[in-house]
């Protein structure tokens, strides 16, 4: 069943498709740009223009889906065997999960996005620049950022998680449609849909690449007057490259888990130094109206499509960041799945929406929050620095404040920290997937992904800069949320065969397949 590639143990099936079209990818962005951006484009407005509301509709099901797991009979289930302990302790489990699941888009858009709601208002629904705008802008940004993405993250990790520690199985994207498929996931099915897996997260690490980029040199140019461009940012991809890299091949108890704890620490003191210098009572009196505006509107929000118009905003905000989490969601839920051995799913379900999204709460209201008081009470020019580049706002933000120097430095590192954490996680899960799902891979093999995953960041950037980006998410997203919602239901499926007080297995599922004990992470020789 494995192949050999030069000395690497793998999956010939999954491996060779899936590095020879990324190959061939590159490739096209390197001697056909402009075919390739033009191919991007018509792409992404077919998969907007048709399937945008499956994106929508889906995410909220996603989020109903886990918590009913959550508070149902089925959230005391352990994602183990029973009276089994959790591999980590859980504040490095929190740290590692925000760590990977969005550390560097919420340094792109902590300030980015409410000073751009702020200066053009969802759907139209205030005035540019006013304070109901600003309300606004705190609503949509929660709404981006807390409950929704992590249920995307948390319905694939909890899958896998449940089949890989509890069932036994392999940990593969497939390993989920045991219900569904029986053992036809050794075969062609299983092997597409871990390639599709496999695309997902090349390209959703490609984008949070290229936004790290893009930020770092945003920095680099407010701080020493670097020149903005897609050369440099591509000369950032590849120096990062090399130490996530060098990151991702110490496997998770060393270099991962290290660089995580270390994030959090660092984001913490960003935090509280904003907090304690900037408008600290605007802060406060922001974060618990906005939590209410979110909640209040939660369920409106959530089935916002284009039906009458306004498709243009809805496609560059909501549905991309829904696109986004879905290309994520292989190598994010592989990876909380990967650090979750022994929690139950009840412990599992509100540790991955409730935790991230108090965070999440907490950053935009101070980051985001002292941005918009700049801008209403008309210190600073922050939103003519998002109009020129989105990537700059934070660092325009800081400038504003004492000490914006050393902050500045502080929030360069963060967002080369968070760069390599969340690209070296992807670089596992993809030497994972190809590798018949061996929980710490080849190192050679996940140097390769990563390389790969670097050049297709390169790529996009030069197809069409943050516009390439978004477009690679989006089109890569599209075929995986199918697979996600099929990932659901084979869970609930499998789910019902549990015997727990009150349930009654029944009698057609429970021998479906061999349970067998589940092993510890081992390496591939």
């Amino acid at each position: 069943m494995f192949g050999r590639f030069r000395g690497l143990s793998v999956d010939p099936g999954v491996f060779w498709v899936s590095v020879i079209v990324a190959a061939a990818f590159v490739g096209w962005g390197v001697f056909a740009t402009e075919s390739l951006s033009a191919a991007a484009s018509a792409a992404l407005g077919y998969v907007i223009s048709n399937f945008g509301w499956v994106f929508v509709l889906s995410t909220f099901g996603f989020l109903v889906f886990a918590l009913f797991l959550a508070f149902s009979r089925y959230g005391r289930i352990r994602l183990g065997q029973d009276g089994e302990e959790p591999e980590f302790r859980t504040s490095s489990w929190v740290a590692m999960m925000f760590s990977v699941g969005m550390g560097i888009g919420l340094m792109f858009y902590g300030v980015a996005e409410p000073i751009s709601h702020l200066t053009a208002p969802p759907h139209g629904l205030a005035e540019p620049g006013s304070e109901e705008a600003a309300r606004l802008a705190m609503q949509y940004s929660y709404f981006h950022w807390a409950l929704h993405p992590w249920a995307i993250y948390a319905v694939v990790g909890l899958s896998l998680a449940y089949f890989v520690f509890r069932k036994g199985k392999s940990n593969l994207i497939s390993t989920a449609f045991y219900p569904l498929l029986g053992d036809r996931v050794e075969g062609a099915p299983g092997k597409a849909i871990d390639v599709l897996a496999i695309f997902a997260t090349l390209f959703g690490t490609a984008t949070s690449l290229g936004l790290g980029a893009l930020q770092i040199n945003g920095g680099l140019n407010y701080l020493w007057g670097v020149p903005l461009g897609t050369g440099v940012a591509i000369a950032i991809i590849a120096v990062l490259t090399v130490a996530f890299v060098a990151s991702a091949v110490t496997g998770v108890h060393n270099g991962i888990q290290w660089l995580s704890n270390t994030n959090m620490v660092l984001a913490a003191l960003l935090l509280l130094f904003v907090l304690v210098v900037g408008p600290t009572v605007f802060i406060f009196n922001t974060l618990t109206e906005s939590i209410g505006d979110y909640f209040s509107r939660l369920v409106p929000m959530s089935f916002q499509t284009a039906a009458f118009g306004d498709a243009e905003w809805l496609a560059g905000w909501t549905i991309f960041y829904w696109a986004w989490w879905i290309s994520w969601t292989p190598f994010v839920g592989t990876f909380i799945a990967r650090i979750s051995r022994g929690r139950t799913i009840r412990e599992f379900v509100l540790g991955v929406l409730v935790v991230p999204s108090l965070v999440t709460f907490a950053w935009f209201a101070v980051l985001g929050g002292t941005a918009l008081d700049m801008e209403l009470a008309g210190r600073g020019d922050i939103a003519a620095a998002v109009a020129e580049s989105p990537a700059a706002a934070l660092f325009a933000t800081l400038e504003e404040l004492p000490l914006s120097v050393p902050m500045s430095l502080l929030a360069l590192f963060l967002v080369a920290l968070f760069f390599v954490s969340g690209a070296d996680a992807g670089a596992v899960v993809m030497g994972m997937l190809s590798s018949r799902g061996i929980l710490e891979p080849n190192r050679a093999l996940v140097a390769l992904w990563g390389l790969l995953a670097g050049a297709a960041a390169a790529i996009c950037l030069l197809a069409g800069g943050l516009e390439g980006l978004q477009q690679a998410a989006i089109i890569s997203a599209a075929p995986f949320v199918v697979v996600m919602i099929l990932m659901c239901y084979s869970l609930f499926r499998e789910l019902r065969s549990e015997t727990l007080p009150g349930i009654a297995p029944p009698e057609h599922d429970g021998a479906r397949y061999q349970t067998k004990t589940p092993q510890r992470a081992t390496r591939e020789p």
